[in-house]
């Protein structure tokens, strides 16, 4: 598993924000970011739910706990007209592990080749 400091300065840095800049968006201390970022010292929950927040992911996901990093209400978002990403999720669950590969190779392939039906 993961640590907070580690996944922390990860996320910084895809943002390309320095320390300071991220400490200045937060309103926060630069030590206090260090601190976080070196595991010296751990965010609080309040803390923990603004960086979340501010990057865009779960909180589970800052702790470590899972790799996923859309947050909840992000499956509500229409992918199409027609279907969130939630909709599909579930078709995907719905169908037995052929034919879920076969959708997965079918997505993969379009994805690969830009091609549309």
């Amino acid at each position: 598993m993961r640590n907070v400091g580690k996944i922390l300065s990860q996320l910084r840095k895809e943002r390309e924000l320095g320390q300071k800049e991220l400490a200045s968006l937060l309103n926060m201390s630069i030590g206090t970011i260090s601190n976080y970022e070196n595991n010296v010292h751990a965010p609080d929950l309040a803390t923990l739910c603004k960086l979340a927040d501010f990057f865009q992911v779960t909180t589970d996901y800052l702790l470590g706990r899972t790799d996923y990093r859309c947050p909840p209400e992000q499956l509500d978002d229409y992918i199409t007209t027609d279907y969130t990403i939630r909709g599909i999720t579930n078709v995907l669950l719905c169908l037995d592990s052929k034919s879920c590969d076969a959708a997965i190779s079918y997505v993969n392939y379009l994805r690969d080749t830009g091609k549309t039906p």
